[in-house]
């Protein structure tokens, strides 16, 4: 990208926020969107319509505001946020490398599809749920570990494929602690039953202090509280292991359909990973572009602004058209 002529804040943009944008809005997602709608009651990627027409909305405005931003960055380049950091990216060498595609290739390509399409028959034919879908992706894994030690693929072998599932399983442990210990909590609180508990009564008390405000305020409020929580827990299972418990049955007692609080759960999660620097994914992508974070925020405010109304909009237009 900076060789184009761009700099490290546009190649953020194209690759690591198109990614925040479509996890945000997606109908399909089955870490943020089919977990939330399972933990509230809701059929599983139920309302993918309106998500679907949100999605193209969202994908249209960061299309604009990236391409605008780098055609100014074209027609100057001094004026990037990152124009001193990018000078490494100029000065690098350009390394020679053999260009590489075989048939492993094309057959691990062909895999990948071939399973996304699987999974995505099988979530919406079959409401399939997260066991189904990670084992669904576990079998991918396996058939293209295959594939690359027999067509030789970076001199693939049977060592490099076991550092690799444990680097991968490594990195999924705090999500799954934290999705267990986050259940542990709720079951401290009352484990959600129609019995007395600490946690109907913390419902109970924050029902009651919203009830008096316009149901449309509660709906926003919903909203801007998921992209606070998100500063804290930035992982979209872990933070509606979390929230949803509470804000299900609370949507209940605010007059708020309950699809109108998976919506404020999925955009708030989703929209805040561009910004907070507890994202770790974030982190990594802007230290690969030699990005201070510091730099990032400075240019990501205005669009973070943008994406927080147009989202306050739909949640608040959602509820007024009684999104169920």
């Amino acid at each position: 990208m900076v060789r184009l002529g761009y700099d490290g804040i546009t190649t953020v943009m194209v690759t690591y926020v198109a990614t925040q944008v479509g996890f945000a809005t997606s109908w399909m997602n089955p870490f943020s969107v089919a977990i939330a709608q399972g933990i509230a009651g809701v059929p599983v990627l139920s309302g993918m319509t309106f998500r679907m027409i949100m999605w193209a909305g969202f994908t249209l405005v960061g299309i604009a505001f990236t391409m605008m931003y780098a055609a100014r960055i074209k027609a100057n380049p001094e004026a990037s946020y990152s124009f001193h950091s990018d000078a490494y990216l100029k000065d690098k060498k350009v390394e020679d490398s053999e260009v590489r595609w075989n048939l492993g290739d094309t057959l691990v390509i062909l895999t990948v599809i071939a399973t996304t399409i699987w999974v995505v028959w099988g979530v919406v034919a079959h409401a399939w749920y997260i066991p189904e879908i990670a084992s669904q992706f576990f079998t991918m894994g396996f058939f293209v570990a295959i594939i690359a030690m027999i067509f030789k693929l970076n001199n693939m072998t049977l060592n490099d494929v076991a550092a690799s599932f444990k680097e991968g399983a490594g990195i999924m442990l705090a999500p799954a602690l934290l999705v267990g210990c986050a259940k542990g909590v709720l079951l401290l609180l009352g484990g959600g039953s129609a019995e007395p508990s600490v946690l109907n009564t913390i419902l109970h008390n924050t029902g009651g202090a919203i009830s008096e405000l316009p149901s449309a305020v509660a709906a926003w409020l919903m909203y801007v509280f998921q992209s606070v929580f998100n500063f804290f827990v930035t992982s979209g299972s872990g933070q509606a292991a979390l929230t949803m418990p509470l804000l299900a049955p609370l949507s209940d007692i605010a007059g708020i359909t309950r699809q109108v609080a998976v919506l404020a759960f999925q955009l708030g999660d989703g929209f805040t990973n561009i910004i907070v620097p507890t994202s770790a994914s974030l982190m990594a992508t802007l230290g690969v572009c030699r990005i201070d974070w510091g730099n990032w925020a400075k240019f990501v405010w205005r669009f973070m602004l943008l994406l927080f109304v147009i989202a306050s909009v739909t949640v608040v237009g959602a509820h007024l058209a009684g999104f169920a």
